[in-house]
């Protein structure tokens, strides 16, 4: 299903206006995989660089709680809506275990979160020819699925 009809769909059911903004997504490097850990229960967060959504040219609104988002997987399906529940901005290296668990990503420890995100925003700077260090402004977010199109279950 397309995203434009998925947000049909739910602002119907919810009778919620269809000029309500939203963003869609996938996440990552593994959007399946983790698009699949959402619709689980497992992953209720997420994370981003915080300073790259002030890019020249990449200007994007940061994520707030009320936010709506529509995952997509790999071939650009939407999978699910999301709904922001809150956000916090910390360095790389003062991210919480409380956060690495609710990401749901492989053991869940901080660890496994460190380890993983930190390649992945390395390379996510490289790409702007910026550096990445621990003390990297990291934009922790917390969610809840309001919408799920592969069971028809809504919350």
């Amino acid at each position: 299903m397309r995203a434009e009809e998925l947000w049909k769909a739910y602002c119907e059911k919810e009778n919620i206006d269809i000029d309500t903004p939203y963003s869609a997504w996938g996440f990552g490097d593994a959007p399946d995989q983790l698009a699949d850990l959402v619709l689980k229960g497992i992953k209720t967060a997420t994370a981003s660089a915080y300073d790259l959504y002030f890019m020249e040219g990449e200007e994007e609104p940061l994520p707030q709680p009320g936010d709506y988002s529509i995952i997509l997987d790999s071939k650009d399906e939407a999978i699910c809506i999301i709904q922001t529940t809150k956000t916090t901005v910390v360095p790389f290296n003062e991210v919480s275990e409380e956060h690495a668990y609710k990401e749901g990503e492989g053991d869940r420890s901080l660890a496994y979160w460190r380890a993983v995100h930190e390649e992945f925003f390395t390379k996510e700077f490289e790409e702007t020819k910026t550096e990445f260090n621990g003390q990297t402004r990291i934009l922790c977010e917390e969610f809840q699925v309001v919408y799920d199109c592969t069971t028809t279950y809504q919350k």
